[in-house]
């Protein structure tokens, strides 16, 4: 077990002290920009830190992901239009995880085919990226972590290079992870770091920021920041429950009612362009069993196991098939450690959400929150078999649509 460890330093001084750092020890620098808190109040730390080594303007990437907030964007086009920045602000077409529809496991934003249902058009910024041929690694369909990766090599051209990032430890545990995580590889021990390639390296100046300190940043310095919060605030949404990630992942999508409460005009879109969403809104605040986020209803006449089989055979075939390789998977692991006939109906619910006891009701779980990965079976995504289903999905998400 890894601790937390506090000390009495300023977590503003410690931030610049880490940029300072980074700015000094690598030639190329980037900042990688969402528009959100984390990554508005590193910008502004940035700036700073390259004011003081000469290095301005700071590059930034930012991957726009079309429905967005207009708050968002409107802070993103106010903060790239300073002199101190110099932005590559990518709208091109990547696939998107839609946890908020079986028919559509995927979405591509920016899609050129989709263009009459854009939630909004291109931003009008010299800075703006949208040609397909623009960046020799890319192609229609890319994953967004994908894309990331072959931007710092493309960004590198070969040289040490180092990338900003804007997570923070208390904001989830797969953050905290990322941080305290001993083996993973890192730039001369800093353990605030972790190399994503042989010569680019990500870096983490405020891991060790709470919310509450972004917020009192922002007001002590007069930073600029997405106003979108001051709105969630307004809505009685929690300082440590605003997020601001695309809004149709397995985690994020519990904060789509938002969109509809913030801004109709953009949510009218929405509805339109990303398919469940209006599903995902409804379903994921008023009923949270229907995602067996909490519990699940078995239905009367039902076994865990036949409810599986049921689900299973209401989902669109190539959807059916993805799920039955990982579940054949993990039937085969599980015959292989004690269970020769069959897996249990259920088990002690702590060992289930644990991962360390197999049973239908794990797998019920895994199909009714549209678990595309089947996490909750333990498995990960998988990126060689994502490169050959890529082009299958999209043809297959487009006839869907259609």
């Amino acid at each position: 077990m890894i601790y937390k460890k506090y000390n009495n330093q300023n977590v503003y001084a410690q931030a610049i002290k880490r940029i300072d750092y980074v700015f000094s020890h690598f030639e190329n620098v980037y900042l990688s920009f969402s528009g959100g808190k984390d990554s508005g109040l590193l910008l502004n730390l940035a700036i700073e830190s390259a004011r003081k080594a000469g290095r301005l303007p700071v590059n930034v990437l930012i991957l726009d992901l079309e429905a967005q907030y207009n708050h968002t964007i409107d802070f993103i086009t106010r903060m790239v239009s300073k002199k101190e920045v110099y932005a590559y602000w990518v709208c091109l077409p990547l696939q998107l995880r839609n946890a908020v529809s079986q028919y559509q496991p995927h979405w591509v934003c920016w899609d050129l085919d989709k263009k009459n249902a854009w939630v909004r058009d291109y931003p009008d910024h010299r800075s703006v990226i949208k040609d397909l041929e623009y960046f020799p690694f890319f192609k229609k369909g890319m994953e967004f972590e994908e894309f990331v990766v072959e931007f710092g090599q493309w960004f590198s051209k070969g040289k040490k290079t180092a990338c900003l990032v804007g997570i923070r430890s208390d904001e989830s545990y797969n953050r905290y992870r990322t941080i305290a995580n001993f083996y993973k590889k890192r730039y001369r021990t800093k353990q605030w770091s972790t190399g994503v390639s042989e010569n680019v390296f990500n870096f983490y100046p405020i891991y060790d920021w709470k919310t509450s300190d972004i917020w009192i940043a922002n007001g002590k310095f007069n930073y600029d920041y997405n106003k979108i919060y001051d709105l969630m605030y307004l809505a009685g949404v929690p300082l440590s429950q605003m997020r601001l990630c695309q809004p149709y992942g397995d985690d994020q999508r519990k904060g789509l009612y938002l969109y509809k409460i913030l801004e109709p005009e953009t949510w009218n879109k929405i509805v339109n362009r990303v398919e469940g969403a209006n599903f995902g809104n409804r379903y994921s605040v008023t009923n949270r069993s229907v995602f067996a986020n909490f519990r699940m209803n078995l239905p009367k006449g039902h076994t865990y196991k036949s409810y599986a089989m049921f689900l299973l055979d209401t989902m669109p075939p190539f959807l059916k098939q993805h799920y039955m390789i990982r579940i054949n998977k993990f039937l085969a692991y599980w015959k292989k450690h004690g269970f020769e006939n069959d897996i249990p109906q259920a088990a002690d619910p702590r060992l289930e959400s644990a991962k360390k006891a197999p049973s239908w009701r794990r797998i019920c779980k895994v199909i009714l929150k549209n678990d595309y990965w089947c996490k909750g079976l333990s498995f990960s995504q998988n990126k060689r078999e994502m490169q050959k289903k890529i082009d299958v999905i999209l043809r297959l998400c487009d006839n869907y649509d259609k």
